[in-house]
């Protein structure tokens, strides 16, 4: 079986192809469009006092802030906090969900629930956590494990990429400001990574030439 030209060039995860720029393109419009979602939503904490960081953040080992686990990403403490996070989740959520819409649902669902889940059992007692950098730190996981395992020079060359620009960042997952969850940073980035080997795309096997038949065929000779 061959592959033909054209199928190869409508291959999103082949890099130059005109699909590879129209998902990438894609991917950046919508993560352009997400961004102010989440400054509508600190507008409407801020105008309620920081009601939504106290109800639906992480409240650490109470039943109650189990919920916090979903919410917490969508909430900030200020708008320095949005602003710090802003730029970090456009970039690495570009990335991740122009490697496809089904894999960065999935992804975004493991390193909301492994970051939130290590601030609900590990955090500090009778505190809460709120911010989407466990997300992002989950988004650097994944695209620098992503190089790793599936080893296409495209996907090594975001992770190298990534790892330039935020390799400081990764600082955040041992403790250090008590101000700062390093535990949502650590949990994010762990899930980040299982998801790279989990929903790993698979690569695609070398294809074997075709054994040429014989054009003609030698008859016996009758006595």
């Amino acid at each position: 079986m061959s592959v033909s030209p054209q199928s190869s060039r409508n291959d999103p995860n082949e890099f130059g192809t005109v699909a590879f720029y129209a998902a990438l393109g894609r991917a950046f419009v919508i993560m352009c469009a997400f961004i102010p979602l989440l400054f509508l939503i600190e507008l409407i904490d801020q105008g309620t006092g920081h009601h939504l960081d106290s109800g639906a953040g992480i409240a650490v080992r109470h039943a109650s802030g189990l919920d916090g686990i979903l919410f917490a990403p969508f909430l900030h403490a200020s708008w320095a906090h949005l602003y710090s996070n802003s730029v970090p989740l456009l970039l690495t959520g570009t990335f991740v969900l122009a490697s496809g819409t089904r894999r960065f649902l999935q992804v975004t669902a493991l390193v909301v629930v492994t970051s939130g889940l290590s601030v609900w059992l590990f955090g500090p007692s009778n505190s809460v956590t709120i911010g989407a950098s466990g997300v992002i730190f989950g988004y650097l996981g994944f695209l620098l494990m992503r190089g790793v395992v599936e080893r296409t020079w495209w996907a090594i060359a975001v992770a190298a990429l990534v790892g330039l620009l935020y390799g400081v960042v990764l600082a955040g997952v041992v403790p250090g400001d008590p101000h700062i969850s390093w535990q949502d940073h650590l949990g994010g980035l762990l899930g980040g990574v299982v998801g790279a080997v989990v929903f790993r795309q698979p690569r695609a096997k070398p294809l074997k030439p075709a054994k040429e038949l014989p054009t003609t065929a030698t008859l016996p000779t009758l006595d």
